[in-house]
C-alpha cells in the first residue's frame, strides 16, 4: 500500500522504443505521417497467431472497496463510519454498480478485493474475530456483488482481530515508528486457534452473501504501518501459513489461496514457503505489489522463473503522488497488458474503486471520487454532491476499456511483434490479443509517444471486419471506424489505448 515509486525514467529507455538503427523521431505536429517515415520510424507489422496461438485464460481483472474510512494519507484510522457503498444514496449506489463495476450489460470486474482488519475491522467482544463495524456492512457489500456481477472477494488480511496481536490492536506499529507488532504467539495451539478463527472470519461474510474467491493471509507482511497491519519475519510467517492455509482449503476448496501480496515467490517469504513442501502445496499463485511502477519492468523483469508453475499477478496497482514522471494512463494500460503478455498473468487488481473527496491520496489512488457526507468542503471537487460520486479520468481511462472488452476467462493469443536489433521488445507500442470465451477475437493496441503517431499493420488472419474504440488521459470509449481484414493499418495517435473488437 505504501511501497516507494520509482525515481524518473531516464530519457534513454524512455526513447528506447522509439528509436532503430540509432534514428530517432524528430518533433512534429500530430498526424504527420511523412514526417515521422522520412524520420525512419512510424510503423510496424505484426501477426496475431488467432489460429495456434493460444496462451493463458485471463480470468478477468479486479478491484479494492474502501467500505470504512481511513485518515487522509493513510495516517490510522477515524472512528468516522465512511465509506462505500455505505456512504452514496441509493441511486448514486445503483449507477456506481452499473457504470463502474459492471460496465458491460453482463458483467465487468470479477473480482473484490476486500482489506479484512482495515476496511472491515469490526471486532467481536471477545477481539478474537472480524465483525461488521456497523449496521448492515457486510450486507451492503452482498448487494454491490449481487447488482454488480461480481464474482467474489479476494478476501486478505491487514490485521487479524486484535485479540491474536501482541500490542492487542489492529495497527502494526508503534506511534515513534520503531517497534513493529506481530501475532502474540506462534505456539502451534495458538496458531491452530487462530486458523480456526480465520475460517470463521471468512463464515460471517458467506453466510451474509459474500462469496470468497481469494484468501491470503496478510498484505505486505514487512511492512508495519501506523493503520492495520501485522508484521512477520518469514519464519513467522511460514509457521502462520502452515497452520491457517489448510483450514481455509478444507472450508473453502475452491479459493485460491495466494501469498505473499509484496514480492511473490521471489520475496523472503515466500522463499521461506518454497523451502517447506507442505506449505508450498497450499500456494495456487504468488502475488506482487508493483506500486506505481513503470510498466515496462514486466518486459525486462523476472516475475516467473521461481515460480515452479503457479500463476504470478499483481494484486495491488496505484499511484502514491498525484504526478508521475510519465503518463498514468498510457503506464497503467501497459501494467495490465505487460503483465499478461509478458508473465501470462491470469488477472491484474488496481487498488481502488472510490477514494473520498477528503483523501489527499485519492487522485492517485483511484478510479473515482464520492462525497462523504461530512465533507462540506466545495473547494475540492465541487461538482460532487454529498452522497455521490465521479469518475477519475486519468485512471479510469486506462482501466475501463478492460474491464468492457476483455471478458472473463479469455485467452490470449500470441502475437508475431517485430522487435530491437537486440530482440528486446519494443515498449512505446504495445499489442495484446485475446478470444473471448465465445470466440470473439479482440486485440489491444498503444501508443506511448507523447509527440508521434504510430501505424500498427496487424494481420488479423480473417476478412472480417473489426470495430476501434479509443481510450487516453481524456479521451473514453471514443467510437473510431470500421475496418476489414486480413490487413488492418491502424494509426493510434500519441497517448492513445485502442481496442479492436470483430463484428459481429
Amino acid at each position: 500500500m505504501h511501497r516507494p515509486e520509482p525515481g524518473p525514467v531516464s530519457r534513454r529507455s524512455l526513447l528506447r522504443g522509439a528509436a532503430v538503427g540509432g534514428a530517432a523521431l524528430a518533433a512534429a505536429p500530430l498526424f504527420n505521417l511523412s514526417a515521422a517515415r522520412a524520420a525512419g520510424l512510424d510503423s510496424g507489422s505484426y501477426t496475431i497467431r488467432f489460429d495456434n496461438g493460444a496462451r493463458q485464460t485471463i480470468k478477468g481483472l479486479g478491484f479494492e472497496i474502501q467500505s470504512d474510512s481511513i485518515g487522509s494519507g493513510n495516517n490510522g484510522m477515524p472512528d468516522l463510519v465512511s465509506g462505500v457503498p455505505y456512504d452514496l444514496t441509493a441511486s448514486e449506489r445503483t449507477r456506481f454498480y452499473q457504470q463502474m463495476l459492471k460496465v458491460r450489460s453482463d458483467r465487468g470486474f470479477r473480482y473484490c478485493r476486500l482489506a479484512l482488519g482495515l476496511y472491515h475491522r469490526g471486532v467481536s467482544a471477545d477481539g478474537k474475530h472480524l465483525v461488521d463495524r456497523y449496521d448492515g456492512q457486510t450486507a451492503l457489500l452482498a448487494e454491490m456483488i449481487g447488482q454488480a456481477g461480481i464474482e467474489g472477494v479476494a478476501a486478505e488480511y491487514w490485521s487479524p482481530a486484535p485479540g491474536w496481536k501482541a500490542n492487542d490492536s489492529l495497527v502494526g506499529q508503534s506511534a515513534d515508528g520503531r517497534t513493529a507488532y506481530g501475532l502474540a504467539s506462534f505456539a502451534p495451539a495458538d496458531l491452530d486457534a487462530l486458523g480456526d478463527a480465520m475460517v470463521a472470519d471468512l463464515d460471517h461474510l458467506a453466510a451474509r452473501g459474500v462469496p470468497i474467491s481469494m484468501w491470503g493471509l496478510q498484505n505486505e507482511p514487512d511492512s508495519p504501518a501506523k493503520y492495520s497491519s501485522c508484521f512477520y519475519e518469514p519464519a513467522q510467517y511460514l509457521a502462520a501459513f502452515k497452520a491457517v492455509a489448510p483450514k481455509i482449503r478444507a472450508k473453502y476448496p475452491n479459493v485460491m489461496i495466494h501469498a505473499d501480496s509484496r514480492g511473490g515467490w521471489s520475496g523472503d517469504r515466500g522463499k521461506a514457503l518454497i523451502a517447506d513442501a507442505q506449505a508450498l502445496r497450499h500456494v495456487d499463485a504468488w502475488t506482487y505489489h508493483r506500486v506505481g511502477a513503470y510498466a515496462d519492468e514486466q518486459i525486462t523483469g523476472d516475475f516467473t522463473s521461481g515460480a515452479l508453475g503457479r500463476p504470478v499477478f499483481n494484486n495491488e496497482f496505484e499511484y502514491l503522488h498525484p504526478t508521475s514522471s510519465f503518463n498514468r494512463t498510457i503506464n497503467t494500460a501497459h501494467s495490465i497488458m505487460n503483465w499478461m503478455t509478458f508473465q501470462n498473468a491470469p488477472t491484474w487488481f488496481w487498488l481502488h474503486a472510490l477514494k473520498p473527496t477528503t483523501n489527499s491520496e485519492s487522485k492517485g489512488y483511484s478510479l473515482g471520487f464520492w462525497r462523504p457526507p461530512s465533507d462540506t468542503d466545495f473547494s475540492r471537487y465541487p461538482n460532487i454532491r454529498p452522497g455521490h460520486w465521479d469518475f477519475n479520468p486519468e485512471n479510469w481511462n486506462a482501466v475501463s476499456g478492460f474491464v468492457r472488452y476483455l471478458p472473463w476467462d479469455s485467452v490470449r493469443h500470441h502475437v508475431e511483434e517485430p522487435v530491437h536489433d537486440d530482440g528486446s521488445a519494443y515498449t512505446d507500442h504495445r499489442i495484446m490479443a485475446w478470444k473471448t470465451a465465445q470466440g470473439k477475437q479482440i486485440f489491444a493496441v498503444t501508443n506511448r509517444s507523447s509527440s508521434q503517431p504510430w501505424t500498427y499493420n496487424v494481420d488479423t488472419q480473417t476478412t472480417a471486419t473489426f470495430e476501434g474504440h479509443r481510450y487516453g488521459p481524456t479521451i473514453h470509449n471514443q467510437l473510431l471506424s470500421k475496418l476489414t481484414g486480413p490487413t488492418l493499418s491502424i494509426t493510434v495517435p500519441p497517448l492513445s489505448v485502442e481496442f479492436w473488437v470483430r463484428t459481429p
